[in-house]
């Protein structure tokens, strides 16, 4: 019913760039938080930024300053602008979303996740 993609991963020197971007799709009816997280091997998922419908934003602190989180409700879509990058950045980066979704005659809400897309920057 509901899924999330993501797109934008890949390898970068340290000190570039990169930007994600992660669409939902399906009976989506709304979406309140929407956030990235990112998993490097052999260590726990980690929250990285989370923006709410209303455009409050939360970053890791090992990010800010160098982390744009964006959104784009009429798209259901969510951007990770990623700037300054280091190799300690290195990970796969998960988008993660909180949908409330039509399911029949209903209303029903569910915490979502992408498929993960890999970043990976050289020193």
């Amino acid at each position: 019913q509901v899924q999330l993609v993501e797109s934008g991963g890949g390898l970068v020197q340290a000190g570039g760039s990169l930007r994600l971007s992660c669409a939902a799709s399906g009976s989506i009816f709304s979406i309140d938080a929407m956030g990235w997280y990112r998993q490097a091997p052999g260590k726990q998922r980690d929250l990285v930024a989370a923006i709410t419908s209303g455009g409050t934003t939360t970053y890791a602190d090992s990010v800010t300053g160098r982390f744009t989180i964006s959104r784009d409700n009429a798209k259901n879509t969510v951007y990770l602008q990623m700037n300054s990058l280091k190799p300690e950045d290195t990970a796969v980066y998960y988008c993660n979303a909180d949908i409330i979704y039509y399911s029949g005659s209903y209303y029903s809400n569910g915490d979502y996740w992408g498929q993960g897309t890999q970043v990976t920057v050289s020193s």
